[in-house]
Parts: structure tokens; C-alpha cells; sequence
């Protein structure tokens, strides 16, 4: 059997991360996976991983941050791109469709509808969340508000972000090792990991400095490349640990004994696995509410950035009873990416 994920985005973030961690686990069940980005994408992750990619058009209304401007503008653009990639899956020949969040997840219902395939989206926005359902089995995930629903709509079901298996297999040594590399890294110092995802928001680098202004008694390390090339200028490399975009996060979050993450992302999935304890940044990314605490209780700190520090001192107070949450967590993000697999394989066969 042979899938097509269309995916949204650059081909370098989150929403790829979610694909490419869902495809592997197609593959290891026999399905060939075939992806397609939006023809301005670099498709960074995915050739990096040893995958080609289709160029197509999916336009996108700006996810959570979506405006009715950009959200006329993105759906103008859903008729031709609809045909785009009906093209594409008769050229393929694919059995069925999997669209990964905003922009992918509808041209994917849209698409998959006119071709008559098994369609299948995952989501999380406001507009992805209300069309794709009307038109294929959808699985949101924390991020939207519907995953906090007890009672769910037709055709929707509820995921944890599908994860890569390695992501329990981090290394604290090859960490440990990478870090000494910088001058300023002090292996007797606690290690705090701050990142927004693939692109360093200000917010995150605000936060940082604050902590670095009032402490000196952390390893303060930042993760990802700036939203903007000036933000470039905020970051304090002789008071902090600034890596860049890196393929070890793994590695990276089990040596690190606190993660200050933005509330939202697949990130802060991964960082559960590793049972540490988390606090996360809210209104970071173009001022929107998350409320992801709300889906890990118990697990997260949630802080506005001007109250990091303080958040920071009561994360390692209270150490052990995060830890705890964050293990009972861990086990049910472990076996998302089989549960989401399966049932799609089973929908698929019937």
C-alpha cells in the first residue's frame, strides 16, 4: 500500500516533524509514504531524513493566528491547488491520503473527496478542525480546544503528537559532550533548555535574558534559528549556550534537567517523554492562549515571560511532583503514533 501526506509549512518545523514521525510508523507496518509541500518550502527536514518531496500548492490561512483576511486569501486559492494535488495522487497512484494540520489537512479532505480516496487529517486550527471533519475521520491534537471537549464531533478523535521511536533513546553523554565545546558551559551548573520550536520567537529569548539577569547559577541553553535576523542581535552568546537548529534534541533534552518551551508545539510532547519537568511560555507566538498545562496537568509551569525566573525556582521546588505527572504522561505520548496508525491502517481495510 502507498500514502501521500500533504503537509503545511516550510518542511522544517513542527508540522513536518508530525508527518515524518507518522510516516515512519506507516513504514514499519509496509506503506510506502510519498509527501508533498507547497512549492516555496525547502523541505529541510524531510531530505535531511532521506526523503524526496512533491511541490504542490497548500496554502495556508496562518494556523492559530489566522485572520479572515489571510483566511480569504488562503481559501481563493483552494480550488486550483485542490486539483493540484488530485493530479498528484492519480499520478502516484496512492491508497489512500493523510493531511497534516491547517493548510495540508484541508487541500488533503478536498483533494482525497475529488479522487475518491480514504482521507485522512490531523489537526489542530480553527479551520482545519471545522471543514475537515464535514469530509473525512480527522485526530486533533492538544493544541486545539476541541481536545479538551469531553463529548467530540462526528468524525473526530483525539491524538497526543505521533513521536519518532528514538525520542526515548536520548543520550546524556553525547549531549554532555557537544555542550563542552562552549566556553561557557559549566557541567556543574543545572542545564536549562529554552526553545519556541524550529524559529526563536522573542518572546523565548526575553525570557532567557531575564533569567540570565538574575542568575548565573544555570547553563542557559537556546535551541532553533531566529523568527527574524534581527532577533539575532538579543542573543547573548558569552552569557548563554546558543546551538542553532540541531538533529540531537533528544540527546539534548535527557541531559537537561528543566525545559522552558512556548505552550504549544510538538515539543513539548517530546519533553514529556524525557520526565523532566517543563514550564512553558504563554502568549510567545503571536500573542495566542495555548493553555497546553491544561492538557498535562500537573506536569507544567505555565508563566507569562516577565514571571520565567520566578516559575523557573518554583519548577525546581517542586521537582519530584512534576517529574511524577510527567511519567504518567510520557507513557500515553509513547504509543500515540501506533494508536493513530492503527486505527487509520483499520479504517482504511474496511
Amino acid at each position: 500500500m502507498k500514502a501521500l501526506f500533504i503537509v503545511t509549512g516550510r518542511g522544517l518545523g513542527g508540522d513536518s516533524m508530525i508527518a515524518l514521525n507518522t510516516m515512519r510508523a506507516f513504514e514499519k507496518r509496509g506503506i510506502q509514504c510519498e509527501v508533498a509541500l507547497d512549492s516555496s518550502a525547502v523541505g529541510t527536514l524531510f531530505e535531511k531524513n532521506g526523503y524526496d518531496w512533491h511541490r504542490i500548492s497548500v496554502p495556508h490561512a496562518g494556523g492559530m493566528s489566522a485572520t479572515k483576511s489571510s483566511t480569504f486569501s488562503a481559501a481563493s486559492k483552494s480550488l486550483k491547488a485542490m486539483f493540484v494535488a488530485r493530479d498528484l495522487i492519480k499520478k502516484l497512484g496512492v491508497d489512500f491520503v493523510v493531511g497534516v494540520l491547517g493548510g495540508g489537512a484541508v487541500i488533503a479532505s478536498l483533494a482525497g473527496k475529488v479522487s475518491r480516496k480514504p482521507t485522512f487529517s490531523i489537526c489542530l486550527t480553527p479551520l482545519d478542525t471545522r471543514i475537515c471533519p464535514k469530509l473525512n475521520q480527522c485526530y486533533i491534537l492538544p493544541e486545539s480546544e476541541k481536545f479538551k471537549w469531553d463529548v467530540l464531533p462526528k468524525n473526530v478523535k483525539k491524538t497526543h503528537y505521533p513521536l519518532s521511536d528514538n525520542i526515548v533513546g536520548g543520550n546524556s553523554d553525547i549531549a554532555l559532550d557537544k555542550l563542552r565545546d562552549y566556553p561557557n558551559f559549566d557541567e556543574n551548573k543545572k542545564t536549562i533548555v529554552f526553545s519556541s520550536g524550529s524559529s526563536i520567537f522573542k518572546g523565548t529569548i526575553d525570557a532567557m535574558n531575564i533569567v540570565s539577569s538574575k542568575s548565573d547559577e544555570y547553563n542557559l541553553v537556546l535551541v532553533g534559528l531566529p523568527l527574524h535576523e534581527e532577533y539575532s542581535d538579543l542573543i547573548d552568546e558569552d552569557r548563554i549556550i546558543y546551538l542553532g537548529y540541531i538533529n540531537w534534541i533528544n540527546h539534548l533534552f535527557e541531559y537537561s534537567d528543566l525545559m522552558v518551551l512556548t505552550d504549544d508545539g510538538i515539543s513539548i510532547a517530546e519533553a514529556i517523554t524525557c520526565k523532566k519537568p517543563i514550564v512553558t511560555l504563554a502568549r510567545v507566538k503571536w500573542g495566542r492562549y495555548q493553555n497546553i498545562a491544561g492538557v498535562f496537568k500537573g506536569a507544567i509551569i505555565e508563566s507569562e515571560v516577565k514571571d520565567v525566573y520566578e516559575n523557573v525556582q518554583l519548577a525546581f521546588k517542586d521537582y519530584d511532583d512534576l517529574q511524577e505527572k510527567s511519567i504518567f504522561y510520557a507513557k500515553e505520548c509513547l504509543k500515540a503514533s501506533d494508536t493513530l496508525v492503527d486505527d487509520v491502517l483499520k479504517k482504511v481495510n474496511e
